[in-house]
């Protein structure tokens, strides 16, 4: 990890003098680092394969600091330089300046909610005693840190309510530490649980399930090191976690997960493994029977091809979402007497549209369904009998619908591009929906509309887009666009509201958001025919939308810039090495750019599933034909491109972007700029508020620049309490 002690933080970088003679802008050479290189080569199968920058792969190295510190002298002294950028800072501030309220979760009597005032770093938890009680500061998480960068995250009450279990994660970092609060005393409890990375929070009695990895050695860093050896404890409250109980361990195989929950009643732990290491892309499952004392687990569904996951118990009896033989999911109900495939009862059958979200309350099922990309919500009984559709206020995303047993409503959210996330009550005796609580914004967003295209792909697959843009759009090939996509992992990007959107909207651009193969609009079909050797349909995917935007009249290469982060990221490196000339800006985020070697650092592995693996002689034919690090050329000019980094990401090593900046930086021809910016203290993702504001207002400042764009700011609107 790069020694945050000497190394500078980003406001002082702004002001540094960068290793030239004169401040780099649009019209003046940059002057880049110069970038050791090693004569490092690597033989794949019988390929020799140039590794010049691996030494970047060292967060821990002296060298490796120096070079973070040149190139964000670089980047920090070229955005200054752009006249707009603090004014452009303060309207993000000016925009994202309204109070935020989550729904509500009701647990026996109590109400919790997170509330942002504003401009907290941090959402604030308050709980509330009854529907008429006044609502109390339970957990402020701004206050666990100096700088506010300490995050909290999978808060879990008890039984009975009366303790919160919640992970606090520093600086952005993947590593969690568990802590308890009494909710009645509203005192902390001296419980601290450290070392946990990929876990679910499972209350039973007076304690706790959770997963862990060993304590990284000193020697090396808890922030690139392989993660290895997932194991599941017990831990007692009021104990230290030395005497933490072992409830699961699986030395042979090294790389599966392990996550146990535990259903409602806290009768049965489940135990789900995966083993996506092995290209496995489904999960496995067990149970222990609490009630009976059991302590070696039965398996239920040995397999790793098919996803399982247990909604709720009755008696014996398990409620299963499972994708095993519904590629579009289903939910089905096993008894534990009778377990084999051929005795499941298929309580909701598949359909057309791929389910999204299934949650159980008052002795219902809640199943969301993706049609299009946006969201259905329906109600069946617990036998599966159709209740009712519940009507939403419009086309857009919703979420929640989650409850006690003995529940008589629910919450739920519902936003779009143009609604902010808006919380309504869903009585289940009636069917009737109500407004629970209103965002009032400090802007506009009806001022904008929302368009749904289908573009065919290079295959002819039709590929669902969104577009956003001021009423009247004029289709002169003129407009400033920005476009987003993933594309992997089955996750899909329905539409949803961004405050920071607005900034980019507002001076004319255009926002195109594109459902991409790879993602989960469609899927599991759709999902398998974006992974592995199929990878090359999300780039073509993606071309054929930007083409489509160009020839329908929406906007020109040179007024064109895309945007993605993780997987997003490798999409947009892949874009800019298959055709820099169909962009003018490419921003990619938190990148895997290296498709060679993502597996060697921490739960890279885990995406061996949906990418393969260079260890395989087969994988590593597709692998090397698009991996943007790899792919990149002498004497190409390629986009005007910002790669954004953070040093504590431990998911998608920094390592990525620093050697795909390098080998940019070494082949590119031509003017435009080829940046990286680097954050401290923050992780895959912004760790606060303040931090993300930043960010945003650097990425939307440069990408204003070279879209020739020259903003011009409204005067805020005072937003009143909601």
């Amino acid at each position: 990890m790069l020694d945050l002690g000497r190394y500078p933080s980003l406001p002082a970088l702004v002001n540094a003098t960068p290793p030239s003679d004169r401040p780099p802008s649009a019209a003046t050479p940059i002057r880049y680092p110069k970038t050791r290189r090693d004569d490092l080569v690597e033989d794949y199968h019988g390929t020799a394969i140039a590794d010049p920058y691996r030494w970047l792969e060292d967060d821990m190295s002296e060298e490796t600091e120096a070079w973070v510190d040149a190139q964000n002298r670089v980047t920090f002294r070229y955005l200054a330089e752009i006249p707009f950028r603090d004014a452009l800072r303060d309207r993000l501030t000016q925009l994202l300046n309204y109070p935020r309220i989550s729904a509500p979760t009701q647990k026996k009597h109590r109400f919790f909610f997170a509330k942002n005032d504003g401009l907290q770093n941090q959402a604030v938890y308050y709980l509330q005693e009854g529907e008429e009680g006044a609502p109390q500061v339970l957990l402020d998480p701004n206050v666990l840190s100096v700088d506010s960068t300490t995050r909290v995250s999978a808060l879990t009450f008890d039984a009975n309510g009366n303790r919160l279990a919640y992970m606090v994660s520093v600086s952005g970092s993947d590593w969690q530490e568990i802590r308890v609060i009494d909710t009645q005393s509203r005192a902390e409890l001296p419980d601290r649980v450290e070392w946990v990375k990929v876990s679910d929070l499972a209350w039973h009695g007076n304690g706790f399930f959770y997963s862990r990895y060993p304590v990284p050695s000193q020697h090396a860093s808890s922030y690139s090191s392989k993660n290895e050896d997932h194991q599941v404890f017990y831990h007692a409250l009021g104990t230290a976690q030395a005497a933490d109980r072992l409830v699961y361990r699986d030395a042979a195989n090294p790389q599966r997960f392990h996550h146990l929950s535990t259903t409602d009643d806290e009768r049965f732990a489940v135990l789900y493994v995966s083993d996506r290491g092995q290209g496995k892309d489904g999960t496995a499952f067990s149970i222990l029977d609490l009630s009976l004392g059991e302590t070696a687990f039965r398996a239920i569904w040995p397999e790793f091809d098919d996803e399982m996951n247990v909604l709720d118990n009755s008696g014996t009896s398990l409620l299963v979402v499972t994708n095993r033989n519904a590629p579009n999911r289903r939910v089905v109900q096993i008894d534990l007497a009778h377990i084999a495939e051929t005795a499941w009862q298929t309580v909701i059958p598949e359909r057309a549209e791929p389910l999204d979200g299934v949650t159980t309350a008052g002795g219902r099922i809640f199943v969301t369904y993706l049609l299009d990309v946006t969201t259905r919500a329906y109600v069946y009984t617990r036998d599966g009998y159709f209740e009712r559709e519940i009507v939403l206020p419009a086309i857009g995303s919703a979420t929640g619908f989650a409850g006690e047993p003995d529940a008589t409503s629910v919450f739920y959210t519902f936003t779009s591009f143009t609604a902010p996330p808006t919380v309504y009550r869903y009585d289940i005796a009636t069917g009737v929906s109500t407004l629970f609580r209103e965002q009032l914004l400090p802007f506009d967003p009806t001022q904008f509309a929302t368009t749904q295209v289908f573009v065919p792909s290079k295959d002819g697959t039709r590929i669902p887009a969104f577009i956003v843009a001021k009423h009247g759009l004029v289709l002169d090939g003129s407009n400033p666009t920005l476009a987003y996509g993933y594309g992997g992992f089955n996750i899909a990007l329905p539409p949803v509201f961004s405050a920071f959107r607005m900034a980019f909207l507002e001076q004319g651009g255009v926002f195109v958001q594109c459902n991409l193969r790879g993602g989960g609009e469609y899927g599991e079909a759709w999902h398998k025919a974006g992974m592995r050797e199929k990878k090359q349909n999300v780039f073509d995917d993606f071309i054929a939308i930007l083409e489509w935007l160009i020839v329908n009249g929406y906007t020109r290469a040179d007024r064109l810039a895309v945007q993605g982060g993780s997987n997003g990221g490798l999409l947009v490196g892949a874009l800019m090495t298959q055709r820099p000339d169909l962009v003018r800006v490419a921003l990619p985020a938190v990148g895997v750019m290296d498709m060679l070697r993502f597996h060697k650092f921490t739960i890279g592995w885990n995406w061996i599933a949906d990418y393969g693996s260079s260890d395989s002689a087969e994988d590593f034919a597709f692998l090397s034909a698009y991996s943007p690090l790899h792919q990149l050329r002498d004497g190409v000019s390629y986009p005007a491109t910002m790669i954004l980094t953070a040093d504590h990401d431990d998911r998608v090593v920094p390592a990525h972007s620093f050697k795909f900046a390098a080998r940019l930086q070494a082949a590119y021809c031509g003017e435009n700029p080829v940046l990286i910016r680097v954050e401290t203290k923050s992780g895959h993702g912004s760790s606060s508020l303040a931090k993300s504001i930043e960010e945003t207002a650097d990425v939307y400042a440069f990408l204003f620049q070279q879209l020739g764009l020259a903003p011009v700011f409204p005067h805020p609107t005072p937003v009143a309490e909601s």
